[in-house]
């Protein structure tokens, strides 16, 4: 019902019709477990050639997994290593054509090729990452970086 392919207009109209779908989802909710798993349910529906779309969340000075859509993940993950923990140390998003070119890649599914990382900052504080991969090598874009931002910032408002 929500695969890319059938949103209307160009990506960034996609991108903000999902964010609005998402703002709606989530309104009045206020668990946040609740509201990662429909943020990571509606983005599986959302994206096309990907193999995992989930959240890692603080707990201390690591990230530990959280609502996500895929194969079993890696459970924790120290900040600065791999692309989610790198996300963390830098506070910026991250898109990694290759994982396999990606100094220190975390490989929990050898089936990723690509990798984009957006972290969630409240106040200043990274609190967690959206993470997504792709069996595609080069599958993310500036574009997907900018509509996945907006995305978490819809999202933050709610968590």
């Amino acid at each position: 019902m929500f695969a890319k392919s059938t949103y209307a207009g160009n990506t960034q109209q996609q991108y903000e019709l999902l964010a609005k779908q998402l703002d709606a989802l989530l309104a009045g909710e206020p668990n946040v477990m609740a509201n990662l798993s429909n943020a990571s349910s509606l983005l599986n529906q959302f994206f096309d050639r990907i193999n995992w779309v989930g959240f890692y969340m603080m707990d201390e000075k690591e990230l530990v997994l959280g609502p996500f859509q895929g194969l079993p993940a890696c459970v924790r993950i120290p900040v600065g290593r791999g692309v989610c923990g790198s996300a963390v140390e830098k506070k910026e998003t991250l898109i990694v054509p290759d994982v396999h070119a990606f100094p220190g890649h975390i490989a929990c599914d050898a089936a990723s090729q690509s990798e984009i990382v957006v972290p969630l900052i409240k106040n200043g504080v990274v609190i967690g990452v959206l993470d997504i991969d792709s069996p595609e090598k080069d599958r993310f874009q500036e574009e997907d970086k900018l509509g996945l931002e907006h995305f978490v910032s819809t999202l933050l408002k709610h968590i």
